[in-house]
């Protein structure tokens, strides 16, 4: 008895380790052709997590906020997620506050210590006093997991 309850231990404590490193928190930079931001991601569960970034574009200086759903795609490679989701962007462009919808879809690559890289795309539609449709991209990511 004292066997089957030291395994299942073993086993409850290897899972949440297997767990723990699947949610991690992860910050870094992402860099885009007319931007830098500083990214923050939060995770939410094992397949949904949030990112926040603050930047500087070729236009002015935003926040945004996106929500993810996180697939691992294990037959491309070990650490390969595709990543999609909705989001909401703030920010002051050229002297005018806009707040705009955003869209985000990547791959990122988990290496086996605490980094991770990503290519994505996020374009967005921002009202100010017009509708404008933007976007910085396609953007590189590199992160710490933590």
């Amino acid at each position: 008895m004292k066997r089957v309850i030291l395994f299942s231990l073993f086993i409850a404590v290897f899972m949440s380790t297997i767990c723990a490193q699947e949610n991690q928190k992860a910050i870094g930079l992402r860099v885009g052709l007319y931007s830098g931001e500083l990214s923050y991601q939060h995770p939410l569960n094992s397949a949904n997590r949030l990112e926040t970034d603050l930047g500087l574009t070729a236009y002015g200086v935003g926040l945004s906020g996106i929500y993810q759903w996180v697939w691992n795609i294990p037959s491309v490679a070990d650490g390969m997620k595709l990543y999609a989701g909705p989001g909401l962007g703030l920010g002051i462009y050229s002297s005018v506050f806009a707040v705009g919808l955003l869209g985000q879809v990547g791959l990122e690559y988990n290496f086996k210590f605490p980094l991770k890289l990503s290519l994505d795309f996020r374009p967005g539609l921002y009202v100010t006093p017009a509708i404008l449709v933007a976007s910085d991209g396609i953007c590189l990511s590199a992160r710490y997991r933590f």
